[in-house]
């Protein structure tokens, strides 16, 4: 229009738009991969994985076993920072212009173990890397709390994505559930892992964090107490109940597992695809991963 010396406003161009049925939009979260890689076989298998999950919470529930949910949250820097929500106070709350990772004390990784049958939670918060050693310490640390107990059964089915920490492909993550929890509490762990991109049907998704998300909406971290504390007084009214716990161990990043230590691992995978379903009973036999 410039080049044309013709002024247009801010006003007559909005008026213009309009007319021709445009409007400000947001991105709308909808693909949840790449569409050329969803095929009508990978269709196939997530619904055959979701028939699967809810068979195993049947059977499980029906054995009175327990049955717990796990993801990690995001990364939480801990410090006068600006957290998204609102908040009823008197004034407004002044936190720091930037999130820099140096103005702040430390970090928080909340990992949370969601029973499904007790509508109880169970959030560690630890301090420096999310990885499969941090993961099932967090699981053991629910275990060992009384309350989270259904039953004296000595089997658990978790419920997990994917990727991540409790990745259904990380070696790690299946020696730990050996040493951590088998061998050590002579336990029976099946894990059903969701399919990528499916998180969301992850009961601790829409059950526990999303819970704690408007507890402290608004507030800033200041502080690890604060975390835990906003964590353990999170309820609905269907009666959640949280409990929290701190986490000061210095996870290492990277641990490899050989090939030979794998083998010792009393792992069985499922007929119905292995790739995510799997159950690890205890063994006489200690594996090393440090």
């Amino acid at each position: 229009m410039r080049k044309e010396s013709i002024n247009v406003s801010a006003d007559t161009v909005k008026k213009i738009l309009k007319e021709m049925n445009y409007s400000l939009k947001i991105n709308y979260k909808k693909i949840e991969s790449n569409p050329k890689k969803v095929n009508r076989e990978s269709k196939l298998k997530r619904n055959i994985q979701f028939e699967y999950i809810e068979q195993q919470r049947n059977e499980h529930h029906r054995r009175e076993d327990s049955i717990i949910s796990i993801d990690a949250k995001k990364r939480e820097l801990v410090g006068n920072f600006k957290n998204n929500g609102v908040t009823w106070c008197k004034e407004k709350r002044i936190v720091n212009a930037y999130d820099f990772r140096s103005f702040a004390s430390g970090v928080a990784i909340p990992y949370g173990i969601y029973d499904t049958s007790l509508n109880t939670g169970f959030v560690v918060i630890g301090v420096n890397y999310n990885t499969a050693e941090f993961a099932v310490n967090s699981i053991e640390k629910w275990w060992k709390s009384k309350e989270n107990k259904t039953s004296d059964n000595n089997s658990i089915l978790i419920l997990a994505d994917g990727g991540g920490s409790n990745s259904s492909k990380s070696k790690l993550w299946k020696t730990c559930i050996q040493n951590i929890l088998c061998n050590k509490y002579n336990l029976e762990v099946t894990v059903c892992h969701y399919p990528t991109g499916t998180s969301r049907y992850n009961p601790i998704e829409h059950r526990l964090f999303s819970e704690i998300s408007k507890n402290w909406a608004g507030e800033p971290l200041k502080n690890y107490e604060t975390i835990l504390n906003y964590i353990s007084t999170t309820t609905t009214i269907t009666g959640l109940k949280v409990n929290s716990e701190l986490d000061r161990t210095e996870y290492e990043k990277g641990i490899k597992i050989p090939a030979k230590e794998m083998k010792k691992i009393n792992i069985k995978y499922h007929s119905v695809l292995p790739e995510w379903n799997y159950t690890i009973r205890p063994s006489e036999s200690e594996v090393i991963f440090r």
